[in-house]
């Protein structure tokens, strides 16, 4: 039996909870959609729906930080309701999506578009950057508490429209306006302009795929994660470095050892794709920024999730369509669907053993939480919102293209084995998924924060 549709109590009963400390074989009793007991051997109140677990990992849901999901603008590639289906078929129970849009989300009435949009329309929770640009430096101060908002982005290389701050003077004046983490994308502009004007004087028509991370060297990463460390040291401002996907970022990290004013994002993408053999396989389907790169840099990623820097992970969930990536290099735009394949990837690579259960609560629920301050979220404890994604780690094989929901087809992960697949997915004591298929309506809210 599992609850009716207004009834937001639950109990999940004989399966293995995750807990920082490991597994332990449980009953999760979820009253007006809040956890209220943890222990094993518990009988459901009257009227309480039930699941059993037996046999199954009980997660808490995960948090994806970093999504885009496209809309308004880019709707043919995602939007909100697509985006969040593929997010709780994953395992995804909240989301933070990034402000690249069409108009970009500049604003308080860019912010307060996409939450009229998400409202009614999304499947998992939701919270959505400001992207700071030149125009708005010193008002993002003003503006990061807005209800809902993940917080502040910088694109100091590869934006889109103003979403642009290359400059260590736009960049010092942003983290000096607000308090709240700043997110940053660390590409230096510069030099990717050189870099690029000087492939297409020497190609054209298109040059070979393989040169992406050629082009988007080491070098234009370290750049401008020298800057921002510096800046962030000079004004006292957290920062946040998405998508590190160098060994020497890592290296950079611990050397400067700035404490908790900067923490660190790696995505599936670095850590299970290499190169140059994943461009000789998928071609664009496998091109993101910043690129994927030799299997140094993916084995340095995978030590530090565990070592540390590494404090959280993200999908970088970057729809496009199909023609668009059928375009060749440097004209295939770069980034690759992943939200509903990042749990999936990280449980496999449990049971391969470089990675344990603990690790994937502590880098997906408990690193975006200390990232960016998500309150209610959190492992399964008496009091938080009830949550949870059920597993089968006993689901093996393939990655079915018929069993991705977003709208892009194009995730070179198609094909690969993968050890364990999240079956149920609770929100607040409600299923919305099971079986990889959302179920009732979308029941998806803001995120709050501290």
């Amino acid at each position: 039996m599992t609850n009716t549709p207004d009834n937001q109590d639950l109990l999940v009963h004989g399966g293995q909870l995750l807990t920082p400390t490991g597994l332990e074989t449980t009953d999760v009793l979820i009253i007006d959609g809040l956890v209220s007991k943890i222990a094993p051997g518990q009988s459901p109140p009257e009227g309480c729906g039930t699941i059993d677990a037996s046999g199954q990992l009980v997660f808490p849901g995960l948090i994806d930080p970093q999504v885009h999901f496209r809309e308004p603008g880019g709707e043919k590639k995602e939007d909100l309701a697509s985006g969040s289906a593929a997010a709780i078929a994953g395992g995804i129970t909240a989301f933070c999506e990034m402000p690249n849009t069409n108009p970009a989300t500049t604003n308080p009435a860019a912010l307060a578009d996409k939450f009229a949009r998400a409202k009614g329309r999304s499947r998992a929770d939701y919270a959505f950057f400001l992207g700071a640009s030149p125009e708005n430096a010193d008002q993002l101060g003003e503006w990061e508490g807005v209800p809902g908002c993940s917080g502040v982005k910088v694109f100091m290389g590869s934006s889109t429209g103003n979403l642009l701050v290359e400059d260590d003077a736009t960049l010092e004046r942003v983290l000096r306006s607000g308090t709240r983490r700043v997110t940053v994308h660390s590409e230096d502009n510069p030099r990717l302009s050189e870099r690029y004007a000087a492939l297409t004087q020497k190609h054209p028509t298109g040059a070979a795929i393989a040169l992406h991370s050629d082009v988007r060297d080491i070098e234009t990463a370290m750049r401008s994660s020298r800057r921002l460390l510096t800046l962030a040291e000079k004004t006292h401002r957290p920062v946040h470095l998405l998508h590190v996907s160098t060994e020497e970022e890592l290296d950079l990290v611990r050397e400067r050892d700035l404490g908790d004013l900067v923490t660190v994002e790696a995505t599936p993408n670095h850590l299970f794709l290499t190169a140059p053999e994943c461009y000789m396989e998928h071609g664009t389907w496998a091109q993101m920024n910043p690129p994927v790169r030799e299997a140094r840099h993916r084995d340095a990623l995978r030590l530090a999730l565990v070592e540390g820097p590494v404090t959280c992970i993200g999908s970088d969930h970057a729809p496009h369509t199909a023609e668009e990536k059928a375009r060749s290099f440097p004209g295939a735009p770069s980034g690759i669907p992943g939200v509903q394949t990042t749990l999936a990837l990280l449980l496999t690579a449990v049971r391969d053993g470089w990675l344990r259960y603990e690790d994937i609560l502590r880098l997906s629920v408990q690193g975006p939480i200390k990232v960016y301050g998500i309150e209610r979220r959190g492992p399964l404890t008496a009091g938080i919102e009830g949550n949870l994604v059920l597993i089968n780690p006993d689901l093996e094989g393939p990655l079915r293209a018929d069993w991705l929901l977003s709208r892009s087809p194009c995730n070179p992960f198609i094909g690969r084995e993968l050890a364990g697949m999240p079956t149920v997915a609770v929100l607040r004591g409600q299923v919305v998924m099971r079986g990889g298929i959302p179920v009732g309506p979308a029941r998806g809210k803001p995120l709050s924060f501290a």
